[in-house]
């Protein structure tokens, strides 16, 4: 009888779609990607995943004996039971996608599925900044504000699939219109979008000497990242928004960790790329509001995975065929 011991990842992006071939134990061995083709309602897309997957078992001479599944993080609303994705607009997936049926008839092989963000929260607690942990808490700060909440080794999903949403918690009741429809939500602070909001913002009423407000008054292109950068160099304004803003994670994350007092409390995405310089300041302001039986056990990293997460943790949904 043939070993079942490789798993197969993929992570389905608005503009990519990124496959691994990893080990039973979250060691990537092959990976590869190709563009997302989202004309024609999206209608490419599944077809697409089917093709590069059979090709590349078939490059690599793999028995697909030896598979034990593919997982499949992806955006939109996800019905783990049914394997139906809808609402992923960035796909211009428009209609109810019956993924896992299509999926499992083109490959031969089981398909789990799951949210994007919610894979990239099983990778990191598995094989990255969690350390497997089975209480670890992800959040992913990139165009928006994502993340994953896992317990007891489960993720949280919640009764309608919105269990884990970091990015929602109201931070500045009445603050800014945030894309749900309510206002105030995290996302809108502390994603790259939220900064810049921020920056523009702070720029209008500040008058002292500041690279970041004449970029901001010049009409110059301001991102997090130039945020960051300045503030890493002492700008005052630059360093007032990240104040802000790490106040504002701080403050979420600690209200998390009070209600599910995890191991870890893990900072991915992009944003998290201004490193220890941002995790110190988000540090600084948890402290403040954490109880003390959880400041004493849970401790806040940066994420270790980078852009693997995706894969990884999409791959180890299907550990459950193993």
């Amino acid at each position: 009888m043939v070993e079942k011991d490789k798993l197969i990842g993929v992570d389905l992006g608005g503009t990519t779609i990124k496959f691994a071939i990893l080990t039973a134990d979250g060691t990537i061995q092959e990976k590869w990607a190709i563009d997302t083709n989202i004309l024609d309602e999206g209608s490419h897309i599944v077809p697409d995943i089917i093709d590069s997957i059979n090709r590349r078992i078939k490059l690599l001479n793999l028995d697909k004996e030896r598979i034990i599944g593919i997982g499949m993080g992806t955006p939109g609303t996800v019905n783990i039971k049914e394997g139906t994705v809808t609402a992923a607009y960035n796909l211009n997936w428009k209609t109810t996608q019956h993924v896992k049926f299509d999926i499992e008839n083109g490959t031969g092989l089981p398909l789990s599925l799951d949210n994007d963000a919610n894979a990239a929260a099983i990778g990191e607690q598995w094989v990255g900044a969690g350390q497997n942990n089975p209480d670890v808490v992800f959040a992913t700060l990139g165009t928006g504000v994502g993340g994953g909440i896992i317990a007891n080794s489960k993720l949280i999903r919640g009764i309608n699939g919105a269990g884990g949403e970091i990015g929602h918690i109201v931070v500045e009741p009445d603050g800014y219109l945030c894309t749900c429809g309510n206002r105030g939500c995290l996302e809108q602070y502390t994603s790259a979008t939220g900064v810049v909001h921020l920056a523009r913002d702070f720029a209008d009423e500040y008058s002292g000497p500041s690279e970041l407000k004449k970029a901001v008054d010049n009409g110059d292109q301001v991102t997090s990242k130039l945020v960051f950068d300045l503030a890493k160099k002492g700008d005052v304004l630059a360093l007032k928004v990240v104040d802000k803003m790490s106040h504002y994670l701080g403050y979420a994350l600690a209200s998390i960790s009070n209600t599910t007092n995890p191991a870890y409390v893990v900072i991915g995405g992009g944003v998290s790329a201004a490193g220890d310089f941002l995790l110190s300041r988000v540090k600084e302001n948890w402290t403040k509001y954490v109880l003390s039986t959880v400041r004493s056990s849970t401790e806040l990293r940066l994420a270790e995975l980078g852009n693997d997460a995706g894969v990884i943790g999409a791959a180890s949904l299907a550990r459950s065929f193993s």
